[in-house]
Parts: C-alpha cells; sequence; structure tokens
C-alpha cells in the first residue's frame, strides 16, 4: 500500500497540477472520457476497465474461474496471486497501449472491480461476479484481491481496484435504474455495508463505484448520507467514487428526484461522486451558470482524480512500466488458472461414484454444456488463448483402454418440440447404455444469468425466475436415470441451483460455477482423483424457490444462512473432499475475550483417509442469550491446510475482535458482555452438513468481558 507520506505529496501535485486548469478544462476532466489538457502536458485517458476475473474485453488475457468460483476456494492467499497475475496483464497492455500516444476504453489502468455486494437471493443474475452471501468471507476474498490488483509499491499503485456497487445492490436488474431498495440500519451496517468497511480499512483500494439504485430514497451516486456521512466519514475513504455507467442520468430520468440532468450532476459532485461514466456531466456547466454548484466542489473531485493518476505514475516513472506482454496468458498464469479452478469446485454429493476407478472402461459425456466454451468464461471475461471445455479435459484425462461417448442429450432451456428437429435425447440414451459411468453436465449460462442488457432473460434483466434446473435437463436426467447407470453431475452456474428433483438419485454431483479457460482440465482432474476437491459453497443451496422471500424484499429476515430458519440442501461451507478428516483438539477449551481484543484457536485435524487433501477448517460464531437480534450462526474464522494421508496438522485461526461486536437497530456496533459459543468444523455447523458427511464440529465457550 502506498504510504502516507506517499499520498500527501500526491494530493499536494494534485493540487498544483489542478490550479493551473480553467474551469471548463476541469469540468470536462470529470468524465471517464477525460480528454487531453495538451498545454499542461496531460495525455487524454478513459477511466473505464475491468479485471473481474481476469482483464476484460481488451483482447486475449488469461482468464481465471468466475469471481463467485474463486470464493468457493475459500482461499484468499491464492486469490492475491491471482489478482497480482491479473493486474500484472493490465499493466503489460496499458504499457502497450501508451504507445499509440492515449488509452481508449479497456485499456488502462483504473479497473471498476470487484464486485462486493451480498448475495441476499440467489435468482440475482450478477450474483456470479460477487463473493457470496457471507460479509466476512466477502471482505476477505476481497481484501486480497484488491491488495493483489495494486500492488506492494510504497509510492506507486500498479492497478487502481474500485470496489462496486455501493451500496445495497443486488437486484432486481429489470429495476436497478429506478429502485429504491428500502432497509433498516441494522441490516445496512451488518450485512451489506461490512464488507466495504472491512476492505477500505484493511486494503485501502484507490475506488468505489456507486450503484444504479436508491437507499432509503435517497440515490446511491447523490446520496449525502452513503457518500459523505459513511463511506467518507465513517469508514475514512479517502479515495474518489465513479457513477455507475448512466446511474447520473437515472436520478432524473427514473429515480425523479431532480428535474433534469443539470440538477442531478450538481447534486451527484456535491456529495462526492467524483467521476462520471455517462453524458450527465456534460451538464455541469449548465448547473454552474444556473448557480446550482460552485468551482470549489468541481476542483475537490479533480484533484481527487489527479492524486489517483499521479499515484499510477502518469507524471512520472513507475516501477510496473518495465511489465511487458510476455506476462499476457503466460504459462505461469494459465497455471495459477488452473489451480484456483482446481480449488474452486465444491463436491456436493458422493455415493463412491468418485474418484472413477480403474474398472471403468467406457465413458459417457452427455449434456448441453459438456463442450460449450461459453460456460467457462462468465461475463466481464478477457479471450484465453486456449479453453477446455468440460468434454475436452475428460478427453484429454482419460486413462488408455477406456472408451469415450459424447451427447448433448437436450436443449439448455426448454424440450424440443418440432418433429423435424434433430432428437439428441435418443443418442444420449445410447451413450449411457454403452458406459459404465455417465458425467452429466448440467446447469445455466452466462446468456442466460448475468446483468441487464447481457443476459436471455429479457423482463427479468438477467434474473432468474427460479432456482430449479431447466425443464429440459430434468428431462434428460430422468430418461438416463432410467438407464440405470452412475450418474456423476457436474453443474456449471453463477449461483445456486436447486438440485432436489435429481439429488436422491445421482451418485455424485460436483458444483464447477464457470471455471475459466481450464475449467476442462480442473474437472477432469478431480474425476480421475489426480487431486482431490476442496471447494466450499459461498452460497447457500435452497430446497426450492418456495424457501426464498420476495425478491424485492432487503430485509435480511429469512435470507442467508444467517438468518434464514428453514433447511437447506446443501449449506453455505459445505463441500466434500476425497480425503476423511476429524477434529481431535481445539485449544484452549474455552475463551475469555475483552473489548478489542483478538481471539486465537489452534485446531488439530487429522486426515484418515487413503489420499491427501485440502480441508477449509471454519469458525462460527452464536450468540447466547444475547439482548440483541443476531445472526443465527456467522462465519469468523477459517483456514486452508492440505493433510496427507495418516497425518495430522496443527491449525492457527485468528478470530478478529470486531468479530464479536453486535448490531443496534440504529445499525451501531458494540461489544456486549455475555456468552458466546465458536463452533469450530470443516462446514456450517448444521444438522444438515452432518447428515451430508461433513465431520462432527467442536465447541468453544467463550465468555465476553466488558
Amino acid at each position: 500500500m502506498i504510504t502516507i507520506e506517499a499520498k500527501a505529496q500526491y494530493r499536494e501535485l494534485s493540487r498544483k497540477l489542478t490550479s493551473s486548469m480553467t474551469l471548463a478544462e476541469k469540468m470536462a476532466q470529470l468524465v471517464y472520457q477525460a480528454p487531453a489538457i495538451e498545454r499542461l502536458g496531460i495525455p487524454a485517458y478513459n477511466w473505464w476497465n475491468e479485471c473481474l476475473h481476469g482483464v476484460a474485453r481488451s483482447g486475449t488475457a488469461t482468464v481465471f474461474p468466475q469471481a463467485i468460483g474463486m470464493a468457493a476456494s475459500f482461499n484468499a492467499d491464492l486469490m492475491q496471486h491471482v489478482a497480482s497475475a491479473i493486474s500484472d496483464e493490465v499493466r503489460a497492455k496499458y504499457n502497450g497501449y501508451r504507445s499509440f500516444g492515449r488509452t481508449g476504453i479497456y485499456q488502462g489502468l483504473t479497473c471498476w472491480s470487484p464486485n462486493i455486494n451480498i448475495v441476499r437471493d440467489p435468482r440475482w443474475g450478477r450474483a456470479q461476479e460477487t463473493y457470496g452471501e457471507d460479509p466476512w468471507l466477502t471482505a476477505c476474498m476481497a481484501v486480497a484481491f484488491v491488495r493483489g490488483l495494486q500492488g506492494d509499491d510504497p509510492r506507486f499503485r500498479k492497478v487502481d481496484a474500485t470496489l462496486k456497487h455501493y451500496a445495497v445492490h443486488s437486484g432486481p436488474e429489470a429495476k436497478r435504474h429506478g429502485f429504491d431498495a428500502r432497509v433498516s440500519a441494522k441490516d445496512l451496517f451488518e450485512t451489506y455495508l461490512a464488507a466495504f468497511r472491512i476492505c477500505i480499512e484493511d486494503a485501502e483500494p484507490a475506488a468505489v463505484m456507486g450503484a444504479y439504485n436508491r437507499v432509503n430514497g435517497e440515490a446511491c451516486c447523490a446520496s449525502p448520507t452513503l457518500l459523505q456521512q459513511i463511506l467518507r466519514k465513517r469508514f475514512g475513504f479517502d479515495g474518489y467514487v465513479v457513477s455507475d455507467c448512466g446511474a447520473i442520468c437515472d436520478i432524473n430520468r427514473h429515480h425523479h428526484l431532480t428535474e433534469d440532468e443539470a440538477e442531478s450532476a450538481s447534486l451527484a459532485v456535491r456529495s462526492g461522486c467524483d467521476l462520471n461514466c455517462g453524458s450527465a456531466y456534460a451538464s455541469l456547466k449548465a448547473a454552474v451558470l444556473r448557480g446550482l454548484i460552485g468551482e470549489e466542489e468541481i476542483t475537490r473531485s479533480v484533484e481527487r482524480l489527479f492524486a489517483a493518476r499521479i499515484a499510477l505514475g502518469e507524471q512520472t516513472a513507475s516501477p510496473y512500466d518495465a511489465i511487458d506482454d510476455t506476462v499476457i496468458d503466460s504459462p505461469a498464469h494459465r497455471e495459477l488458472a488452473l489451480q484456483m479452478a482446481r480449488e474452486s469446485v465444491v463436491l456436493l454429493k458422493n455415493d463412491g461414484a468418485l474418484p472413477l476407478a480403474s474398472h471403468v472402461r467406457t465413458l459417457a459425456v452427455i449434456g448441453p454444456n459438456a463442450d460449450d466454451r461459453s460456460v467457462l468464461l462468465g461475463n466481464y471475461h478477457g479471450l484465453p488463448s486456449r479453453y477446455t471445455t468440460i468434454y475436452e479435459g475428460i478427453s484429454d484425462a482419460v486413462p488408455p483402454g477406456v472408451r469415450l461417448f459424447k451427447a448433448r442429450g437436450s436443449e439448455l432451456l426448454r424440450p424440443i418440440t418440432h418433429d423435424y428437429a434433430e432428437q439428441p435425447l435418443c443418442e444420449a440414451i445410447l451413450a449411457a447404455q454403452k458406459s459404465d459411468v455417465v458425467i452429466l453436465c448440467t446447469g445455466l449460462r452466462p446468456d442466460i444469468e448475468g446483468e441487464e442488457g447481457d443476459a436471455y432473460n429479457s423482463d427479468l434483466g438477467g434474473d432468474r425466475r427460479d432456482i430449479e434446473l431447466p425443464v429440459a435437463q430434468l428431462a434428460l436426467f430422468d430418461a438416463l436415470a432410467a438407464v440405470g447407470k452412475p450418474i456423476v453431475v457436474v453443474n456449471t452456474s453463477g449461483s445456486a441451483v436447486s438440485f432436489s428433483a435429481l439429488e436422491q438419485r445421482a451418485a455424485a454431483i460436483l458444483q464447477v460455477w464457470y471455471p475459466g479457460q481450464s475449467g476442462g482440465t480442473a474437472v477432469a482432474d478431480l474425476l480421475f482423483g489426480r487431486c482431490s476437491p476442496s471447494g466450499k459453497l459461498p452460497v447457500t443451496f435452497y430446497r426450492s424457490s418456495a424457501d426464498l422471500p420476495d425478491f424485492s424484499d432487503y430485509a435480511m429476515a429469512g435470507r442467508t444462512y444467517r438468518y434464514m430458519t428453514r433447511e437447506p440442501l446443501y449449506p453455505f461451507g459445505f463441500g466434500l473432499t476425497y480425503g476423511r478428516f476429524n477434529l481431535t483438539a481445539v485449544q484452549p477449551t474455552s475463551l475469555r475475550v475483552a473489548a478489542d481484543a483478538t481471539a486465537e484457536l489452534q485446531v488439530t485435524i487429522t486426515n484418515q483417509g487413503n489420499c491427501p487433501a485440502t480441508e477449509t477448517i471454519q469458525v462460527y460464531l452464536q450468540h447466547d442469550g444475547c439482548p440483541l437480534t443476531t445472526p443465527v450462526l456467522q462465519l469468523v474464522a477459517f483456514s486452508k491446510v492440505m493433510v496427507r494421508p495418516g497425518e495430522s496438522a496443527a491449525v492457527r485461526l485468528i478470530i478478529k475482535p470486531d468479530r464479536f461486536r453486535v448490531f443496534q437497530d440504529n445499525g451501531d456496533d458494540v461489544f456486549l458482555p455475555g456468552r458466546a459459543t465458536l463452533l469450530v468444523g470443516c462446514a456450517q455447523p448444521v444438522a444438515r452438513s452432518t447428515a451430508l458427511g461433513a465431520p462432527p464440529w467442536l465447541s468453544v465457550p467463550v465468555q465476553l468481558e466488558g
């Protein structure tokens, strides 16, 4: 992170530079397509770039697993390595594009990633872009990602990270331009803003992007409450704020809070939105002439923006200038993408079908997603130089002498209804009849779940109507199940789907998300036992859509593992391995914790299985008899460890002081003396986890002392 002294120097340099600009020049710098000021030696700069899980929309780049898959790794250290690789590729492209004398869209150093919104509902199309439903997991992965992007030089940032979308933003996509998210102060700070606060404190991101929607009546990109009182004063954010694209125009067009774009633009700048992605800030001249805003407020935003550009090395040589295009989609980055893909896959069920045994001599790979490249990529992606689909990965890995059959089996969404169409179901049944095991590739694709305007579900803007698997795929499963061969389900999706209709009949289920360019290789490695699955669910897998509250309701009651009351099909934090783990000791056996004190546990874990495997130890907090409403459970620490067969490992877990604090109705967090329990295990400590095969968890009583 950049030192305090360097930040102060850049602010002073920015003030001097800005003082030489005319008012017209200053206003022109507040749009994402900032023009050159040749007389001051300032080049044109386009602020819009994307790197959600690799450099996006700028040609060849390494494509890592989609963000939700990386969250499933529960591996913050690996996440930081991935982000560092991504920022190397961003820098390399920028260094190359500068030779043209300017940088265009998707060529700069200011990346509008990561998305740290909370997945309160799996039907949200953009859930795939996030780190899941838990604030602490989201914060840990976001801190790692931001640190990896921005680099560790004390004077220069490698890339600017941008936390988005601030705030309380997770659908419905079709209504986002005029939607008002009504939320209590408790839910706001306990759930929706928690990861923003932690990431700002621990990683110092350069930027924050405002959301399209309103929160409790105020437009996010022009909210004095969100931008001034909370973001800058309460959280101590000292970077710049950018609007989501077109969000300032929404203030008058869809939120109807202002009369025209001049009023919207002035309100946004005065509230603290420094940079406009869109056209509204072209109306700042009119706003000044009408007395809606003064030059001082415009100058403040320009100074923030140029301090950022200076910190990126625009005005002087940077140590990152030497990064060249040899890093782009390099062998090292491809291997990193493969490793992250392996760690992102979650084994939800295994009746002994996996890893595939040596006696399997014929194998059928069936399903509409088996050989589809789009399910590797998710949204906001680049273009890898090589792709490995699930079928290709299995085909490359199949042992000598094993015969492989391939069949599409069905369309993605709906059964075929006209007589003259191809009939893929018959081919699938024939393939299954000839095979010892069926690998059935089910799920969704990025073109049917995603951001408004990008996905198929037109009237829903990319959201899903429900979480059930498409009817065509359920019919395909039924037909294959009737054949009687073991079925291993490999599912691609950006969030939870319901497996209730097939869970009892499938021999094994793998959730692989959108696994990146090497996804097929990773899946094959796990199927054939070259490595053990180690992913954990970053979202709850509900039994059906009936378990979900109304999609437009932002109250947390009944939502996510922290507040739901119904039993899930697969709990948050759950995931099996090929090992057989047991937790045998937690030291100390009880804790006395004072306010603002860090707690520490040491856990002994033993692999009693026959193969090396990696497990994630998770610690959940449960308050006992607290007078305030608290989550049923909340994740407070986790650590990933590899243990060889017959060996044990001692794992140290640190629980930060703020994990013990509870939130009042007014949104303030307090430390209350009383009793609590830490539950330590390899999955969420609920009965369903144990029933599915997770080892029992251990309890540590805690006395909270004021």
